[in-house]
């Protein structure tokens, strides 16, 4: 996230307040001057003037531009996605099946958690296969093996060098020819693609009845044989949109993914063009950068060298504030849980065939227990940056100054919070589990990766983030702050507020039958757009605000930092939604506009680096008048934000830039290698601010007595966090990923996600080689953060308690 490039130049020095006597009033801070502040006519100068109107004419040609760039790219992606035939018949013209089917069928794949197992045209989960890729390749054998019958009456098997070669050629051509018919809506299959198909029903349903072999599945999973002709025929379909040229071009629907040279798909010209243009904007990006910071000397966290004042107290708390603890309790005991069904996640990639002689797969199969791990990482996530939103939009007004009633809807708030979260998880194990028939879509789980969360449980989600806003702006809004020239950051504040709501609906505007390449479209502008677009650009107006409110940045820095933030990202990050649809159906439009525009999310990341250890000594060198080191209010909150700094470059910037590119990711996607940079970037980067936030809501609500009881589980959250993540990552996912990708190369996409490649002695043991960060993780980190929270809210009880008469001082 580009403000915490920012956030490593802060030079602020805190001032003393006469009011503040947790916050030692002899404290000085000694900072390294990077540029000189004297002249008198420095932007610097006048910190509560108003700023220069072209800061937000700027956020909004950047954010025009990128919106309509979007737009047209999502309108293409409708017209361009691979068509599903009405009819799918043989060379005589017998109906094999329908486009009915084939809507059904990715039903039956939503149904039962399919995309939490394995994937289709690369997205999707790990452990299972790539079904089109694995529908792909058979369809490839079993046509390969028709023509061998058919011209040598042999099998494939047992044919010389040369004719396998022949073959293999034609199988090529065979599949690589488009056959459908737009004006009767049919699609014609050769008797080779008929034979393919008939086998294929046979190898799924071989494939549903071992769970030792497709990646912890219940067994016999899905049994009934309407079900599993229907999810045949969606594979199928699938197979054949990413083989099958588009019409008037000479690659598949898909660009050619996956990667099989057995049916001629290979990487297209574009792929390579695109890759290589796109190095170029990186590096005319970061030379662009560098040289607005180096002429601009007042952009980042940086201050005139006078003194600040703190606004809000360690220990000093409103009712309404003490009333967003329990939330924490909450994301804390959800972290728990993630971490635990993480564990057991990947010892289902370590030891597919039993959990230690138990069958976990009949009680918590792999598919339930990814679902559970990506819904509790976003639920405690977002509950996080609810509860430290209101709790910072209470500290803009005066101590005295709480609106009648806040403690009361912050309690029904999370009540509602703790429905939409306790049923939807239960709800996707009844889904799964088939329990609730035709509502498995309304009360179950829709089924998308990332977007499991059945439709109901979506409808109320929308509604509980509408009415947060609205408490967000009785507490916030401008008229009400308490000093006059925060009103700017306020609005900032609540528009980066407003967005979160807004920009989530895009997630209902699909449904269980629609093309799979418009919700791939719609599904990324929540996972990208949504999550690390407008939730990046909502944490950087909190942390800008946690630093105003602090008295280590001016009001003018902070907007400063806000508006360069939502610059730099939205120049990228809106086009470079994109990057994800690659090999989704779009065309090669997508792929040249996204992959230019994608690289310049990196830019603001490869610059974290400059002043990084600025920052270290600026928030080590907090000494007394008389030079001894002093304790540094909320030291644990800003050791997070260093964290956050560092994930984000490694796991956004490093890892991330190392899949982006189209060439790389035609290789890559569904690798370990995105798992590595999801961990690094949402765990690192999200995670990290989230515990950070959490930090400084318990710090700020505790009393000294009780924070000292506390802060010692914080400072091992920290290292074992961190730690465990860094041994996660080295040990296990970014070795195991390379090794992958290099199979993928070697012998083909489907080849790399089969059982096959995970039974391979050498991916056991980097599996096995995650256990050690796993168990460190939640040893020393989730764990001792959930009894921090549970301490942190038994505090304020007690402090409610004496508030309320209940018990004497």
């Amino acid at each position: 996230m580009p403000f915490f490039r920012r956030l490593t130049n802060w030079h602020a020095k805190p001032m003393i307040n006469d009011q503040l006597s947790d916050w030692p009033r002899t404290v000085i801070c000694r900072s390294v001057e990077r540029r000189s502040m004297t002249d008198a006519a420095h932007p610097l100068a006048h910190e509560d003037s108003a700023l220069s109107p072209w800061w937000g004419r700027s956020i909004l040609i950047v954010m025009a531009f990128g919106f309509v760039m979007l737009v047209a790219m999502t309108v293409m992606g409708y017209r361009n996605a691979p068509p599903i035939p009405r009819k799918i018949v043989d060379a005589q013209g017998q109906m094999l099946f329908t486009g009915a089917d084939i809507s059904a069928g990715q039903g039956v794949f939503l149904k039962y958690g399919l995309m939490d197992n394995g994937s289709i045209w690369g997205h999707g989960a790990y452990i299972g296969p790539d079904f089109s890729a694995e529908a792909l390749h058979h369809m490839g054998m079993d046509a390969a093996d028709a023509l061998a019958q058919e011209q040598y009456g042999k099998p494939l098997t047992e044919l010389a060098a040369g004719p396998q070669a022949a073959v293999h050629a034609q199988v090529g051509v065979l599949l690589k020819t488009n056959r459908y018919d737009a004006v009767t809506d049919t699609l014609r299959l050769t008797p080779a693609e008929t034979q393919a198909w008939n086998e294929q029903i046979v190898h799924w349903t071989d494939y549903f009845q071992h769970s030792a072999t497709d990646g912890g599945l219940k067994p016999d999973l899905i049994s009934d044989s309407s079900e599993l002709r229907q999810f045949t025929a969606f594979v199928t379909w699938a197979a054949w949109a990413s083989v099958a040229d588009r019409p008037g071009y000479d690659y598949s629907y898909t660009n050619n993914f996956p990667y099989e040279p057995l049916v001629g798909n290979t990487p297209i010209a574009g792929a390579y063009l695109w890759s290589a243009m796109s190095l170029l904007v990186l590096l005319a990006g970061i030379a662009a950068v560098l040289l607005v910071f180096g002429k601009f000397e007042y952009l980042g966290w940086i201050s005139r060298g006078h003194s600040l004042s703190p606004s809000i107290l360690p220990g000093h708390s409103s009712a309404g504030q003490r009333a967003l603890v329990k939330y924490f309790v909450v994301v804390a005991l959800l972290f728990l849980f993630q971490t635990l069904v993480g564990a057991a996640l990947g010892h289902y990639r370590a030891d597919p065939k039993g959990f230690y002689g138990f069958p976990l797969e009949d009680v918590f199969p792999s598919n339930l227990m990814r679902t559970w791990h990506l819904q509790s990482a976003i639920f405690w996530i977002a509950t996080a940056y609810v509860a430290a939103a209101l709790f910072l939009g209470r500290t803009l007004r005066k101590v005295d100054d709480e609106p009648h009633g806040l403690a009361t809807w912050i309690h029904l708030l999370f009540g509602a919070f703790v429905v939409v979260i306790g049923l939807s998880l239960l709800g996707e194990w009844a889904g799964m589990s088939n329990l609730l028939g035709k509502w498995w879509y309304w009360f179950g789980d829709q089924g998308w990766e990332y977007l499991e969360i059945g439709r109901f449980w979506q409808y109320l989600l929308v509604l509980g983030l509408m009415v947060w806003f609205v408490l967000l702006y009785w507490v916030a809004q401008p008229s009400q702050v308490a000093r006059a020239n925060a009103r700017p950051l306020a609005r900032m504040f609540l528009w980066a507020a407003l967005a979160i709501p807004v920009f989530y609906i895009p997630a209902l505007f699909y449904g269980a039958s629609t093309n799979l390449t418009v919700v791939e479209t719609w599904r990324f502008w929540i996972i990208h757009l949504w999550v690390e677009g407008f939730f990046e650009f909502f944490a950087t107006t909190v942390v800008a605000l946690v630093l105003y409110q602090l008295g280590l940045a001016q009001r003018n820095v902070a907007l400063r930092v806000i508006y360069l933030d939502a610059i730099l990202y939205f120049l990228g990050g809106l086009i470079g939604t994109g990057h994800h649809w690659y090999f989704e159906g779009h065309n090669t439009f997508n792929m040249a506009m996204s992959s230019m525009f994608s690289v310049l999310e990196v830019v603001p990341l490869t610059l974290l680096t400059l002043d990084a250890w600025d920052f270290v000594k600026t928030t080590k060198g907090m000494v007394d008048v008389d030079g001894k080191p002093t304790r540094v209010p909320h030291k644990w909150t800003f050791y997070f934000l260093m964290a956050v700094g560092f994930w984000n470059f490694v796991g956004a910037g490093m890892f991330g830039f190392l899949i982006n590119l189209p060439i790389v990711s035609y290789y890559e996607t569904g690798t370990m290698l995105t798992p590595n940079h999801a961990h690094a970037a949402l765990m690192g980067v999200f995670g990290m601010l989230a515990i950070a936030l959490m930090v400084f809501v318990l710090r700020q609500t505790a009393t000294e007595e009780d924070w000292l009881h506390i802060e010692k589980y914080v400072k091992v959250t920290f290292w074992g966090t961190n730690i465990g993540l860094a041994m996660m990552i080295v040990f296990s996912l970014f070795p195991n990923g390379v090794l992958q990708l290099l199979d993928v190369i070697e012998h083909g996409y489907w080849h790399a996600r089969r059982f096959q490649y995970l039974d391979m002695e050498r991916t056991r043991i980097l599996e096995w080689m995650r256990m050690p960060g796993d168990l460190v993780f939640i040893i020393f980190g989730s764990v001792p953060l959930a009894i921090a929270a549970i301490k942190a809210w038994r505090g304020v009880r007690a402090v409610d308690r004496i508030a309320r008469g209940v018990v004497s001082t």
